[in-house]
């Protein structure tokens, strides 16, 4: 398994260091340089190579300097709007990181932005804002269709697959998530468990693949409670899984 840590960006963003040997690290979203530079140099890390899922400002906007300062090559989605020299990847791409021993496949997940990208490999899935624990990110450039097709691929992942996103949003999600389904106990564990480490002072994740499926109601619109509850929200039938997504995002960018 690869070491996983991370430097704390921004309000609640996460930039995580993937360990591989000799201490070179990949750096993953990183929204400003300074903590991940001080990250870094606290745990004797060497910088190797940078990857972005998004070209949002607070997942890319230290990824310049850090190019700069390191030297080191930066891969992501191909976006114009990703600052510094990346290596464009496509859908179904192995990403091949030869100096940190991991290999990625990349799985083009748009609706969240027009160009997502998430990196899956060494069983973990860098998910940025697709996929969070008990939640989905917003749609910014993208459709109910197209986020609801790219949350079933990464559904469709092995169930043991832990969730490195962008954000500490969990607490709030499983908030939301229990007013969709207040009696899910999946979901009432994960809420605890989650709480635990939070208020020791520690990060919520990773999730897992299998824990989102249970609890998630993002990933369960094809759920009889899930969609019930989407339902008496919107006073009509919603017949389709885009539908009950499209009731849940307004709900959830409402609540």
């Amino acid at each position: 398994m690869v070491e996983v840590s991370y430097a704390r960006a921004l309000r609640d963003n996460y930039v995580w260091l993937l360990k591989g040997p000799g201490n070179h690290c990949a750096i993953v979203d990183p929204g400003e340089a300074r903590p991940v530079v001080e990250a870094v140099e606290a745990q004797g890390l060497e910088p190797a190579v940078i990857l972005i899922t998004h070209h949002h400002p607070d997942h890319v906007g230290g990824a310049a300097a850090l190019q700069e300062r390191y030297g080191i090559p930066m891969h992501g989605p191909d976006d114009e709007r990703i600052p510094g020299e990346a290596t464009r990847l496509a859908d179904g791409e192995t990403l091949e990181l030869d100096e940190l021993d991991m290999r990625f496949k990349i799985h083009f997940i748009p609706g969240h932005t027009r160009s997502h990208i998430a990196f899956h490999g060494e069983g973990l899935l860098l998910s940025g804002d697709t996929l969070f624990s008990i939640g989905c990110g917003k749609l910014f450039e993208g459709t109910p269709e197209q986020m609801t097709a790219s949350l079933a691929k990464l559904a469709a992942l092995p169930d043991e697959t832990l969730i490195y996103c962008g954000h500490e949003y969990t607490l709030a999600n499983c908030r939301f998530a229990r007013e969709v389904e207040p009696d899910n106990e999946s979901l009432a564990e994960h809420q605890r468990r989650a709480a635990k480490r939070v208020e020791a002072g520690r990060s919520s994740l990773p999730s897992s693949i299998a824990e989102e499926k249970a609890a998630n109601p993002f990933l369960r619109t094809a759920e009889p409670a899930v969609i019930a509850a989407a339902e008496r929200r919107a006073g009509r039938d919603l017949p389709a899984e885009h539908q009950v997504f499209a009731e849940l995002r307004a709900w959830k960018d409402a609540f």
